[in-house]
């Protein structure tokens, strides 16, 4: 039975509840405080064990000294021990200057050791050694340094698990779990679902002062029954998420619970998606509404694609590499024949004769091409005076087809081939 400390205990720091396995781990984490004992905190992800590690510190003699929480898990593996037994100067590349490690930081305080399970076996004997007698090395010293400080560990793995894997070092664990707490999780405390689920909605209503939501007592047993791999984290974004879309009354019955219920656990479906579906959103789950996206995704593209190709053959000669170079890329929109055929360079017309012809933005070149008059009789292909210019190109460049492709504002595998076509291998 909880006692009036308990309650007193919960409010002060945040947590809800009255399950008995809850109640045990607080009672626990209590008792444990005012020892120097190390703890290992073992539970679900989400589950509130962090919470616990604050207790501990809080009610010990080591209240005034500092407190760490590390996501052992978060850290690379490269860079671990650096960060909790600090380095030296030089010690490796870009450590500019000494730093100190947490454990020097935290010297009559508390570090949080979370994901423990996560941590690698080289920084697990570093970490036996510090349990065991206080001493570590910084990284690039061999100066013994030496720290009192209290290891409090959390993990959401089965650590006997990952002793048998080769995973874990038996001896920290055995080091580590002098005290265990289990922290329950949510789907075991009952009605603690619902107290949590009223507060998070009660919190958000306060924030941006809407009306807060309420459950009929159907939504109360449905919410009861679920169970929240994610934890006190699922139920805090479920509450905040039905706070914000629901309207109206604001009173959630099971049928419309059950609906935000399946939203944020979608289930795949075994039957095929009928292309029907993609006419429109409306009742879909996330997984046909990724399908739909997919689908316009790939009609986007296509579209795109039809525009560069008509960009392309309108005469835009920067684009010629992308298609020949490509034409994997609009194999669904342009017979495969049609890229066989060859694309020539754009020719332009005009009265006046002029003598030079300017390729991207390098010096322009004499190539003194023909210029075709509309009075002339057109009688040149324009794959013929491409061929000219082309042999211009080479002769100014004296057959460098890198220089001459250059010019020509087209890439070396396009000058390549283009030679190959009109037969110019001897003159190249």
């Amino acid at each position: 039975m909880e006692t009036s400390h308990l309650t007193a205990l919960k409010a002060r720091f945040g947590i809800i509840g009255n399950a008995p396995s809850l109640l045990h781990a607080i009672s626990i984490a209590e008792q444990v405080a005012p020892t120097d004992m190390t703890v290992l905190i073992t539970g679900e992800s989400g589950s509130g064990k962090e919470s616990f590690s604050k207790i501990i510190h809080t009610l010990s003699k080591r209240k005034h000294g500092q407190f760490i929480a590390v996501n052992c898990g978060a850290i690379p593996e490269g860079t671990i021990d650096s960060e909790l037994f600090g380095h030296e100067k030089g010690s490796f590349t870009g450590a500019i200057e000494a730093r100190k490690g947490y454990f020097e930081v935290t010297d009559g305080g508390t570090i949080f050791l979370d994901e423990i399970a996560e941590m690698p076996l080289g920084t697990q004997a570093r970490l036996l050694r510090v349990l065991e007698n206080g001493e570590f090395y910084r990284v690039g010293s061999s100066k013994v340094q030496r720290t009192n400080t209290r290891v409090v560990a959390a993990t959401n793995l089965n650590l006997q698990d990952a002793i048998q894997k080769g995973k874990f070092r038996e001896d920290l664990y055995y080091r580590l779990c002098t005290v265990p707490i289990y922290v329950p999780p949510l789907r075991e405390r009952g009605q603690d679902i619902e107290l949590l689920f009223r507060k998070f909605t009660t919190d958000f209503s306060e924030l941006h002062r809407v009306k807060p939501i309420s459950l009929t007592n159907e939504a109360k047993i449905l919410l009861q029954k679920q169970h929240f791999p994610g934890n006190i984290r699922q139920l805090k974004n479920l509450a905040e998420q039905i706070s914000v879309l629901e309207l109206g009354d604001r009173i959630v019955d099971e049928e419309k619970l059950q609906e935000y219920l399946t939203f944020n656990e979608p289930k795949i479906k075994s039957n095929v998606i009928k292309s029907d579906f993609f006419q429109s959103s409306e009742g879909m789950n996330e997984r046909e509404i990724l399908y739909k996206i997919l689908f316009d995704l790939k009609r986007d593209v296509t579209e795109l694609k039809k525009i560069l190709l008509k960009v392309i053959e309108s005469g835009n000669s920067a684009g010629y590499d992308i298609l020949h170079e490509n034409p994997s890329l609009f194999a669904d929109i342009k017979p495969q024949e049609d890229f066989n055929k060859g694309l020539t360079l754009p020719i332009q017309r005009i009265n006046d004769p002029i003598e030079t012809m300017t390729y991207a933005q390098d010096e322009p070149i004499d190539l003194n091409y023909e210029v075709i008059s509309p009075s002339q009789d057109v009688t040149l292909s324009l794959e013929k005076q491409e061929k000219e210019i082309i042999i211009k190109a080479l002769k100014k460049n004296k057959n460098k087809r890198k220089h001459a492709a250059k010019d020509l504002g087209i890439s070396e595998r396009t000058l390549y081939r283009k030679i190959k076509q009109y037969d110019l291998e001897d003159l190249a």
